[in-house]
This record gives C-alpha cells, sequence and structure tokens, in this order.
C-alpha cells in the first residue's frame, strides 16, 4: 500500500495511484530498502504508473511512519493491515491499475510443531480465508495504538470469528508473548513501564551479559597472547594488527549477517561477530605495551640474571598491564553496544526490546532496552576501570 497524510491527499486530490503520479514531481518519498529494490516495489511502481518524485529517500520500516507524520516524507509504503495507518490518520491511495499483487498472509509451523502439537495446525487451517484487512487493521490497531494485551485481542478476533475452541490455546499463546520484548503494555508511565517488565529486562541483561563476557575473554585469551608474540615479530608485526583491524571498519550488522550462511542465527554467530570486533583494541593495546616497557629496566633484569620468560612475566606484564586493560575496557565497551544489535539474528540480549520497538515505532520500547544498555556500559567500564587500578603497580599510580 501506498500512504499520504490525509492532508496531502485532501489538498492535492489524491485518492488513486494514477492521481499520485501527476502529484508526484512535488513529493518526496520514503521507501524501504526492500521496496527501492524488489521489482514488485518501487521500480515495477514507476513503469506502471511513471511516478518521477521529487526525491527518495530509504528509510527502515520502524521510523518511516513518524517521518511522514512529521513532514519529513510526503509519501511511504506501508502495509494495508498495519495499525499505524489509523494512528497517524493517514490515507491510502487506491491501486487502480491493480499493479500489486494480492498478498495473502499464511501461517508457517516449523516441523517440530507440526509433530508434537498436531491440534495446533489443524486450528490455524480453520482461519484460513476468515481474516480480511479492514478486521486486521483493526485488531492490529488495538496492539499497537491502544496497547492491549495480546491474549485479549487475540481471544475477541477468535470469538468474533466464531473458531470454536480455540481460545483456550490463543490466550495462552497471547500471556506467552505478553514475556517477550515485542508484546505491547499498558499505558502507564516509563517508569512503570519498566517495573512491570523487571524480570523480562533482567533476563535480557543477563543473556547480553553472557554474549559480551564470553566473547569478550575469548578475544583476551586470543589477542594478549598474540600481542606478546608479535613483539618479537618485527615489521610484520603492524602488518599483523592492521589486518585485524580491518574488522572494525565492517558495520556490525553487516558482520552479523556475514556470519550467518556459515553458523546459522542464533547465540554462536552473534559470540563470533562480538569475538572479531573485540580483537583489535586488546591487540593493539598489548603490543604497544610491551613495546614500550623502559629498555633500561628489561636490560637491567637481563643483568641479574632473569630468563626471558621470568622477564615477561615479572617485568613486562606488570608494567604493561594498565594499558593492556585499557584496551580490554574499550572491547567491553564497544561489545555492550555492538551486542545489541544480536537481536537482529535472533541471539537475545537488551536489543530485543530496541528492535521491537523499531518495529513497532514505539519509543517507549526503545528505551526500556537503550538505558539498560547504556547504564550496563558504564557499570562495565567502572568495574574494569577499578580492575586496572588494582593491576597498576604502586609506583605508576
Amino acid at each position: 500500500a501506498i500512504a499520504v497524510r490525509r492532508e496531502t491527499a485532501r489538498d492535492l486530490g489524491l485518492r488513486t495511484l494514477s492521481d499520485l503520479s501527476r502529484a508526484a514531481p512535488r513529493l518526496r518519498a520514503g521507501f524501504t530498502p526492500d521496496f527501492l529494490g524488489r521489482e514488485d516495489g518501487l521500480p515495477g511502481l514507476t513503469r506502471a504508473y511513471g511516478l518521477r518524485f521529487r526525491g527518495v529517500r530509504s528509510l527502515l520500516q520502524a521510523i518511516k511512519y513518524r517521518a511522514l507524520a512529521e513532514g519529513e516524507v510526503d509519501v511511504i509504503d506501508g502495509y494495508s493491515t498495519d495499525g499505524l495507518l489509523a494512528r497517524y490518520d493517514l490515507a491510502v491511495l487506491r491501486d487502480d491499475r491493480r499493479f500489486f499483487p494480492p498478498y495473502e498472509a499464511a501461517a508457517l509451523v516449523g516441523p517440530r510443531l507440526a509433530r508434537e502439537v498436531p491440534g495446533a495446525v489443524r486450528a490455524l487451517a480453520r482461519l484460513s480465508g476468515r481474516m480480511d484487512e479492514a478486521r486486521m487493521r483493526r485488531l492490529n490497531e488495538r496492539l499497537e495504538v491502544g496497547g492491549e494485551p495480546v491474549a485479549q485481542v487475540a481471544a475477541d478476533a477468535l470469538r468474533e470469528l466464531d473458531v470454536a475452541g480455540a481460545e483456550g490455546g490463543a490466550a495462552s499463546a497471547g500471556r506467552e508473548a505478553l514475556g517477550r520484548p515485542g508484546a505491547p503494555a499498558g499505558q502507564g508511565g516509563f517508569v512503570d513501564y519498566l517495573v512491570t517488565r523487571r524480570a523480562m529486562l533482567a533476563a535480557l541483561a543477563l543473556r547480553h551479559l553472557l554474549l559480551v563476557g564470553v566473547s569478550l575473554a575469548a578475544a583476551i585469551l586470543v589477542a594478549v597472547p598474540l600481542g606478546l608474540a608479535l613483539e618479537r615479530a618485527g615489521r610484520s608485526a603492524e602488518t599483523v594488527i592492521r589486518a585485524v583491524g580491518l574488522i572494525q571498519t565492517i558495520p556490525g550488522i553487516a558482520l552479523l549477517a556475514f556470519t550467518i550462511p556459515l553458523l546459522g542465527i542464533g547465540l554462536v554467530p552473534a559470540l563470533v561477530a562480538l569475538f572479531l570486533y573485540s580483537l583489535y583494541p586488546i591487540l593493539r593495546n598489548t603490543y604497544t605495551a610491551v613495546r614500550e616497557v623502559s629498555p633500561d629496566l628489561v636490560s637491567a633484569g637481563r643483568a641479574l640474571g632473569m630468563t626471558p620468560f621470568q622477564l615477561l612475566r615479572d617485568v613486562r606484564l606488570p608494567l604493561a598491564a594498565p594499558l593492556i586493560l585499557a584496551g580490554i575496557r574499550t572491547a567491553a565497551v564497544i561489545g555492550v553496544g555492538t551486542a545489541t544489535l544480536a537481536a537482529f539474528i535472533g541471539a537475545g540480549g537488551l536489543g530485543d526490546p530496541i528492535v521491537a520497538g523499531l518495529a513497532l515505532a514505539d519509543t517507549r520500547m526503545i528505551l526500556s532496552g537503550a538505558l539498560p544498555a547504556a547504564a550496563l556500559a558504564l557499570a562495565v567500564d567502572l568495574g574494569l576501570g577499578l580492575l586496572q587500578r588494582v593491576a597498576t603497580p604502586r609506583g605508576l599510580r
């Protein structure tokens, strides 16, 4: 569906996409990236209607409705069943040349559900062909605008459709959904919102710490010994460090996407991506710290008959520890921030409510993940800062 502000439709006399083609040179469009690239999206629509907008911007689904409402753009692509159409009082333009094919919703179930709960598949089949656009838009509006519980909306829908015997299962599924980040909550204040979700947020924070902690520990085990070894590598050391540093230039979401073909989705690819992101700060600081240890102190140790291992253990590492820990602090804070992106591949953590809030254009939900993530980053940095101070030799404090 193509939507405009209601006042835009009224002022320009827009009812159909043919009307839009005449007004397009005066209008700015904002479309999702997939709509911009798909043949049944803007390229095909342009050929069918001869659309030539004043400007076209790529906008994420999460922000395009707000961008339209605030006048940043004049036209967006939308979903005909989206409750946000009602929330922002938008006008949907009729596809008078029938360019868009009919998009029919279908339930996808995994083999495990079909095998273990065959009744669920039969219940879903009874809904086939029963939900029209108007009904679905109204139900989505209750969820996205009214903030009603999923269980209540689902149960009401089943009663309206007169699907006997399904209400209990739907209500149970809805109650379960309320514990997940994407489930709408009531309309209370932000503090109340956080309080009602405290158990869920605590679980997400623990998951976030797991992602960061495991990946950081693995990076320390690899980067610190590698940095120590590179101290003896001469000119090739900088080449290796720069090669590792190239990973930092890859956007976080792209790095996560690269791991999917090899490792699938979930925890493992997220840990691998976070591990790769953590390597460079630790490696660079370890190498620099060991290289900058006073040559006089090393020479004095050799004069006392210390072995290379003793020099490393008793002289180099203690003096290099503050700078090494500074690299670990940097990697940890980067990891806390990057781990929020892991929600895009199903790894969980505090990115879950952020992603769900973006999809629903719900600022409160976004903040319920972003603020705890920021607090977690500060806490991790503070804790490692204290450890850095303890690890610094007294003579260097």
